[in-house]
């Protein structure tokens, strides 16, 4: 195997050492995984995407995370397993997990379903998207790229039980508290060990995370995202250090908090500024992103998508062309325009 770029880094919440596992979930996409040693207990966090090397990655991992806690932990020694959110590239690698190890698994219950009934998930979120893409203002050939590009590799993962789900513990687990906070995923829930919170990618160091409109998907959406940020104030109160599914570790979250917030209420406006003549959420994304190719383009899509509905919702804009839609049932494209 060839060298790891990250290295694999033991941190500590007073008595509770946490290591840090790096796994190329895609291609040159690096997620973190989390293993907790309390007590009798070895907690791992996310399992990476089950893609690629990942799951060799996280199994060398446990090898190099037994010489930092000078004791042998293996797959096999997992008594638990917590699911920070329901992105495939932190609980795909939940079947190879499964094969090795009885740890016991726990998602948040509004991730529950993506997990346990995953192919019914992959269904009906594509059938959405598909509609969603037509309404963007798509080109046909456009619809079946990005189609295809969202199922690419989906399809490598299967159902996979789930044997309990965090409100059902009182989001309480030994010392770790949870909190859930839906915005960039339904059920995105982050863990708090004393003074140390691992966020999974509710906020990450560098990049702010991807939003989707909440029509794809329910509690997901700018509106949840941007509530979020201001319901965990208590939650993160005294937290010394913030360590992200992605990226570097954050030291000082409140402000990071406060740069995100900027940054969408930036986004917010730039999306107003290029309706002020009617536009579709395809010219919208071009606004926001210029052009981007490949699978980039889908998430620009999506990104410039959960900014309109946002707007939309909150009566900042309106349908510019809503007789198109009287006398169809069929998704047409749609063109908004500020109010």
């Amino acid at each position: 195997m060839s060298p790891h770029p990250l290295p694999v880094t033991r941190f500590h919440a007073r008595d509770i050492p946490i290591v840090r596992i790096p796994l190329e979930v895609f291609p040159s996409f690096y997620a973190y995984a989390y293993l907790l040693c309390i007590g009798e207990m070895r907690i791992l966090i996310d399992t990476g995407s089950g893609f690629g090397r990942s799951n060799a990655q996280l199994e060398e991992g446990m090898k190099t995370a037994s010489s930092l806690l000078e004791s042998p932990v293996q797959l096999e020694d997992l008594t638990h397993i917590l699911v920070s959110h329901g992105h495939i590239d932190h609980f795909g690698g939940l079947p190879f997990l499964r094969s090795r190890t009885s740890a016991r698994v726990g998602i948040h219950e509004l991730d529950y379903r993506t997990v346990t009934n995953y192919e019914e998930r992959l269904t009906l979120v594509t059938h959405r998207l598909s509609n969603f893409l037509w309404e963007s203002g798509v080109t046909p050939e456009q619809h079946q790229e990005l189609l295809a590009l969202y199922r690419f590799n989906k399809n490598l993962f299967q159902s996979t039980p789930i044997d309990f789900t965090f409100e059902a513990t009182g989001m309480q687990f030994g010392p770790i508290q949870m909190f859930h906070v839906p915005g960039h995923c339904a059920g995105q829930t982050i863990f708090r060990i004393h003074d140390i919170l691992l966020i999974g990618d509710h906020i990450l160091s560098k990049t702010t995370p991807h939003m989707a409109p909440e029509s794809l998907t329910h509690n997901t959406g700018l509106g949840h995202y941007l509530t979020s940020l201001t319901a965990m104030q208590d939650f993160i109160r005294g937290a010394s250090l913030t360590l992200p599914a992605h990226e570097d570790p954050i030291t000082d979250l409140p402000a990071r908090i406060e740069g995100i917030r900027q940054h969408h209420l930036l986004r917010l406006e730039k999306a107003l500024t290029a309706m002020e003549t009617p536009k579709t959420i395809a010219e919208v994304s071009y606004a926001l992103f210029r052009r981007p190719k490949g699978y980039d383009a889908l998430l620009a899509l999506e990104e410039a998508g959960a900014h309109v509905e946002y707007l939309y919702q909150r009566a900042k804009i309106r349908i510019a062309n809503i007789e198109d839609l009287e006398n169809t049932f069929e998704p047409v494209p749609l063109k908004y325009i500020r109010m």
